[in-house]
């Protein structure tokens, strides 16, 4: 039982972020980002909306695989630390985003790098270590060293298969001490190079719907007392369950293991599906879709909600390439121009204010997703003997806010305020 545990639940600490990863690589091919119709640079229409963070993932791969299959393998260190730098120009925060695989490794793939398939375990553990070193340290000289270092991307079954391997018939206390070895390597490599400058760790699984797989993940994973500091879940809708799903699985978590807790990947539709949950596959149904998570994440006890990233918000459809769908649960539409559920994603972060209006005899309260999971009180006495009680009206999502309505006292001055519950 975790009690006492204290996260980062202020606006200024919540991270609000998007995987821009394959940036360049839509760019190089003339595929632009509007806003409005004008032209305009991707990382400055999202600082200038309000996030504040930018992912990007790392492979491991040689500048032969990116150039004779950019799409699956163009992400390496030459090509990452460019679009890194580009990150910090425009005053974002930078979360790296270690693959340890020439490309893509999630659940189902955590394929050894070409280099590294010849190596005994002893060697594989240096080499982790000495390549995260490596890297932390190109970052740090050019001036784009991360905020955030998540260790492995959707590890649930481990990493460098088959020697860190875990779950079926992989699922052995031997397994187990290899997976935690490797990772402990590759965290003291990422210290070694960081020095003062030292990010926090992200330890990243793909359970987001599923507290009884994610419990099974980290009890033994911090059996083997490996180090980081939050815990990230991968939750998209249309593969996790429901909304509630993720409650019950981000809600356990925070309480059993005492970290803060960050949705590292999710995205939802802005076209081409059915309703996903009751919310339609539309513009607004993506600002929808962040206000329930903001309801989850913002609204979590002890303030260990702590952030979410939309993964391949930069994706736009490219002539010929196969982007399983995601061009259609990107940030941009379909004319390249920016979506609303960019401003939204901003209102994570928004300064809280809470504003009032009059509406035929009716008072309407808003408030930005930065306050969601906060508590409306109000009082009519505002001496410091005087009670703030909590108003039961419902709390609707009106756009990229929070809204309630409540009827007007003719009688007595009311005053209201945002506190946590």
């Amino acid at each position: 039982m975790a009690v006492g545990c204290f996260g980062v639940a202020a606006a200024d600490d919540f991270i609000s972020g998007a995987d821009f990863s394959h940036l360049a690589f839509f760019e190089s091919r003339g595929v632009g980002s509007r806003d409005g119709g004008q032209p305009k640079d991707g990382f400055a229409m999202l600082k200038e909306r309000g996030l504040n963070c930018i992912r990007l993932r790392l492979f491991t791969s040689s500048a032969s695989q990116a150039q004779a299959d950019p799409y699956n393998y163009i992400n390496n260190l030459d090509y990452t630390l460019q679009l890194a730098q580009r990150v910090k120009s425009a005053g974002l925060q930078f979360m790296l985003d270690f693959h340890y695989s020439d490309t893509w490794a999630d659940p189902s793939h955590q394929s050894k790098p070409a280099g590294w398939t010849n190596l005994t375990f002893s060697q594989l553990t240096q080499q982790i270590r000495a390549y995260s070193s490596n890297c932390i340290a190109s970052f740090k000289a050019a001036g784009a060293m991360p905020d955030f270092v998540q260790v492995g991307n959707e590890i649930t079954s481990g990493i460098l298969w088959p020697d860190g391997r875990v779950g079926g018939v992989y699922d052995t206390p031997a397994q187990w001490v290899k997976l935690g070895q490797l990772l402990t390597n590759a965290i003291a490599g990422i210290e070694e190079a960081a020095g003062a400058q030292m990010p926090k760790l992200i330890v990243h699984i793909d359970r987001g719907g599923d507290w009884a797989g994610t419990q099974w993940f980290f009890d033994h994973l911090l059996q083997q007392q490996v180090q980081f500091d939050f815990i990230g879940e991968s939750y998209y809708p249309f593969w996790h369950g429901s909304l509630d799903n993720l409650r019950n699985c981000l809600t356990n978590a925070a309480a059993r293991y005492c970290k803060p807790m960050i949705v590292a990947e999710t995205d939802f539709p802005w076209t081409n599906s059915t309703n996903i949950f009751g919310i339609p596959a539309s513009p607004n149904g993506q600002v929808q879709y962040t206000a329930a998570l903001a309801l989850i994440v913002r609204g979590m006890q002890n303030g260990l909600g702590s952030g979410i990233i939309w993964w391949g918000a930069e994706y736009q459809t490219v002539p010929g390439l196969n982007l399983a769908g995601f061009d259609k649960r990107s940030f941009f539409d379909a004319t390249g121009n920016i979506l609303p559920v960019a401003d939204a994603f901003g209102q994570l972060v928004a300064p809280l204010r809470l504003t009032a209006s009059l509406n035929t005899g009716s008072l309407v309260l808003q408030w930005p997703l930065s306050g969601a999971g906060m508590l409306l009180t109000t009082t009519t006495d505002l001496r410091p003997s005087g009670s703030w009680l909590p108003v039961t009206n419902g709390v609707q999502s009106t756009g990229a806010v929070l809204t309630t309505t409540l009827p007007l006292n003719s009688t007595q001055a009311c005053f209201y305020r945002m506190q946590s519950k």
